[in-house]
């Protein structure tokens, strides 16, 4: 019997002794990371607004590092490839992905074969609505002029999106059902694409942020007809809000960074550290100002309440759509 007791006691400590030199691994891994560099998935184009803040934020946050950011477009059906292979990612800490807000639009429409609960959400950097923007010489200059014709060529006006199932493509999708119009949807593999298509005449609007038609509006190549926000944009202060214009739609995107589930909690830590300290910075504070970009911050228990909230949210618009 004691013989027993004595071989069974040999293990259990024996046991606890792996454990503990696991343990001491992973904290010493964790307070070496990162030894490499970090790739950073954008699941659009190069030169959309995801692609602007996400580069903004590393190029800030590189003196917070020992190593550097890779940045990575991996585009495709509107932000499902990318944001797939970031939840698929191996759970280290060196592979972060810029998530959106079709993290909680594209699963309900199934067109994503991950959810938000494959990530672990770290920081939310910005936020931005829709607008309908317009060619300079479109003969519309209100959003009830634009929406009349849409009604007369009812399918015929043509409205850019950065991908089926998309923020832009539910955005136009939620002014159709409030004007009740009809458009025909025309996507591309991210805002830039676009926008370029607009600029260039092959469509006759699209639906995307302030921000991220600027440079072509100031350039008079472009005018922004109505903002999808509760208040007029800080940027074009003399464009009324749909809803100043009759058409109640509140709808926008959402920027920020997260990582695959389980990833460590030290490796989590650290990055939420670098990342914070990326952002308090003074040049990237103005840089965004200077974009037309809103800076959103919500720290990783805040961003996880409001992407449980818009799980929901999209979910139901979703389903009115189908209707």
């Amino acid at each position: 019997m004691a013989k027993k007791m004595k071989a069974i006691l040999s293990i259990v400590m024996g046991a606890i002794l792996i454990f503990t030199l696991m343990g001491c691994n992973g904290e010493k891994e964790a307070a070496n990371f990162p030894e490499k560099p970090i790739q950073v998935i954008v699941p659009f184009s190069a030169g959309g607004g995801t692609d602007v803040v996400t580069r903004a934020v590393m190029d800030s946050a590189k003196e917070f590092f020992p190593e550097p950011f890779v940045v990575v477009n991996k585009t495709g059906a509107g932000g499902a490839v990318g944001m797939g292979e970031g939840a698929n990612a191996k759970p280290d800490g060196y592979t972060l992905t810029t998530i959106c807000v079709e993290l909680t639009t594209l699963p309900p429409q199934n067109l994503a074969d991950f959810t938000s609960d494959d990530f672990r959400p770290i920081l939310q950097i910005n936020a931005e609505p829709a607008a309908i923007t317009v060619r300079a010489d479109a003969p519309w200059n209100t959003v009830e002029e634009f929406l009349n014709e849409a009604k007369q060529k009812e399918g015929q006006i043509k409205v850019g999106n950065s991908g089926v199932g998309a923020i832009w493509h539910l955005a136009a999708a939620a002014i159709e059902k409030e004007a009740d119009v009809k458009f025909n949807h025309i996507p591309y593999d991210g805002a830039a694409p676009a926008i370029a298509a607009l600029v260039g005449g092959h469509i006759d609007a699209i639906t995307v942020s302030p921000a991220e038609v600027a440079a072509q509006v100031k350039a008079g190549q472009l005018k922004i007809l109505g903002v999808a926000d509760s208040e007029r944009s800080k940027i074009f202060p003399d464009v009324p809000t749909l809803q100043e214009q009759g058409y109640d739609v509140v709808i926008g995107t959402w920027r920020g960074f997260a990582v695959p589930k389980g990833t460590p909690d030290e490796v989590v830590d650290i990055l939420k550290d670098g990342l914070n300290k990326a952002v308090q910075k003074e040049e990237f504070i103005e840089f965004m100002e200077n974009s037309g970009l809103t800076i959103a911050i919500l720290d990783e228990e805040e961003f996880t309440e409001k992407i449980n909230a818009e799980n929901e949210l999209f979910a139901e618009l979703v389903e009115s759509i189908k209707e």
